[in-house]
């Protein structure tokens, strides 16, 4: 089911993630590979650098209800060795360089509270 689901998440992006695939894309941060909606578990993550274990989540306004769902679902992929970073939809849409620079930083520190 979460390969069904992740092909249909590919198929209708959001606006925040189209731009940020548009940065992630063809390896274009330091030449790390990033896979967009991809299954993890019973999850489908918005993005991923599977040789760093890095995931990058885009949260748009329904996620404001739903941070519980959140935090169980970030706790779980961090118990598997996962580093989640996480941005709001306005983030990716406002300032798309500062969201890059972020990622980048994680990327290249391997740590994800940058």
């Amino acid at each position: 089911m979460s390969i069904s689901r992740a092909r249909s998440l590919r198929r209708n992006p959001t606006d925040a993630e189209k731009k940020l695939w548009s940065v992630l894309r063809l390896q274009q941060m330091d030449g790390h590979r990033f896979r967009r909606q991809h299954p993890v578990g019973a999850y489908v993550v918005d993005f991923i650098c599977l040789a760093e274990k890095l995931i990058i989540e885009v949260d748009g306004g329904q996620h404001a209800s739903q941070t519980a769902r959140d935090q169980a679902r970030t706790a779980w992929l961090g118990s598997n060795g996962y580093r989640v970073l996480r941005y709001w939809n306005n983030d990716v849409l406002g300032n798309i360089d500062g969201v890059a620079e972020t990622i980048l930083a994680a990327l290249r520190s391997g740590d994800s509270s940058v």
